[in-house]
């Protein structure tokens, strides 16, 4: 039995297919890609007449919390939220409990997610001993393990000799390093941008300074070792220059941007309202246009959304007490689509091309690409209807974003993993 979807708007960066295309799939693989291609007595199909499909979502920068803070998200709900939001491969994030720095963890958040098998999950290795900066984990025992990349983030490895030893082993086993950049002893209990908003709320703020000393830092160190360096969730126009100019020199150095980061300043920032915390924090108005700029041209690589799950009575707390972070996965194809390709800032292949291509090709795998012949990760999204964004609609188990009642346009309908539908029309199919 296979999978016939029709009359679907094709758009494929991997080779440049765009174009309504009738798609066949089986056995997990692309099949077939033409015009009014017809169904077998077993087949089943979808009509995508008038929706995009897409190369499955990937998402470089996720928060899973599991192990040890399940009670925020664990690999099954966030497996949940992630098809939900059209993605089929995620990189969760270290900063687990215990820490995801042993071979251990990683195989634990692996077989669990095949165990669920909604969504391909890949678990970063931590650059440290439970990221404490202090000494460097088993990375070569991770990196036969399976993971993707390295990373510390959560904090930046504030020893610069110890990191560039990471790197060195980064670059050898060709795997990159995701990188927070985020200098420790300046953030000085500041909780949202350095600026008017900060003022004005009478709390400490977080200059731009704080991600861009690391920024460069990175940069640096990659060029001495050699390591592929991806910069996570860019926040400041002094990023965005740094890896323009990165760029320039060869140094191999690619940038992500968050929604949040494009679509909101410090300014909407709502007085007691702490789903508007997050770390990097909403900046101004003119680093959120030098993002944007930087993603139009092409040095901002790529969307991910740092998805980082907490409870209503954690983030019900003031912006001192509350923890950063907001969930992103089930809202980052809307807002893009409605941030970035209705106002003409991407058209609709530049984002399947910062949400898929380009960040399967930073990690290195066989994603990103449903050309015939590929495995068959596929993403449909429509479009045409215009909704408001409520967390009861949500499938992960925390709700905290600052988008409850946004007005967006364009919708997932519909998200394929390996030739089975696991996510179609509101509900979870697997």
């Amino acid at each position: 039995m296979g999978l016939l979807v029709r009359n679907g708007h094709i758009l494929n960066p991997a080779s440049d297919t765009d174009e309504v295309l009738d798609l066949y799939i089986q056995e997990g693989r692309i099949c077939k890609m033409a015009e009014n291609l017809q169904p077998g007595p077993q087949d089943e199909v979808i009509d995508a007449q008038g929706c995009y499909v897409l190369p499955g979502l990937i998402d470089l920068h996720v928060h899973l919390r599991d192990p040890g803070l399940t009670h925020k998200e664990d690999v099954v709900t966030g497996s949940r939220a992630a098809a939900h939001g059209g993605y089929t491969t995620i990189v969760a994030m270290p900063n687990t409990k215990p820490v995801a720095d042993c071979a251990e963890v990683i195989r634990y958040v692996h077989d669990k997610a095949e165990e669920t098998g909604l969504v391909h999950v890949l678990q970063t290795g931590c650059i440290t001993k439970g990221m404490a900066g202090q000494e460097l984990s088993d990375l070569t025992g991770m990196i036969e393990a399976g993971i993707p990349a390295i990373s510390e983030d959560g904090k930046s490895v504030m020893n610069s000799n110890l990191y560039r030893e990471a790197m060195k082993i980064a670059a050898a086993a060709n795997i990159p390093v995701l990188a927070h950049c985020e200098d420790i002893n300046l953030v000085n209990g500041g909780v949202i941008n350095q600026g008017d908003k900060s003022v004005e709320l009478g709390v400490n703020g977080i200059s731009n300074a704080v991600e861009n000393i690391i920024v460069a830092r990175d940069i640096m160190l990659a060029e001495e070792t050699g390591a592929t360096l991806h910069l996570c969730h860019c926040s400041t126009k002094e990023s965005v220059m740094m890896v323009r100019d990165a760029k320039e020199k060869g140094i191999k150095v690619s940038g992500e941007v968050c929604p949040h980061h494009f679509t909101l300043t410090d300014a909407d920032i709502v007085e007691g309202d702490a789903n508007y915390k997050m770390n990097p924090p909403l900046r101004t108005a003119e680093d959120v246009e030098a993002l944007k700029e930087g993603l139009r041209s092409g040095v901002m690589e790529v969307i991910s959304t740092d998805h980082a799950p907490h409870t209503e009575e954690e983030k019900a707390k003031d912006l001192q007490q509350a923890p950063f972070g907001i969930v992103g996965m089930e809202t980052a194809a809307a807002l893009t689509y409605t941030e970035l390709v209705l106002p003409g800032i991407l058209t609709p292949m530049g984002m399947a091309e910062k949400m898929s291509y380009n960040p399967a090709r930073i990690l290195g795998i066989e994603k990103g690409d449903i050309s015939v012949g590929h495995v068959a990760d596929v993403t449909i999204f429509d479009p045409r209807p215009t909704y408001q964004i409520h967390g009861d609609d949500f499938m992960g188990k925390s709700k905290n974003m600052p988008f409850e009642g946004r007005r967006v346009t364009g919708r997932v309908v519909a998200t394929i993993l390996d030739g089975k539908i696991v996510y179609q029309d509101g509900r979870i199919t697997k």
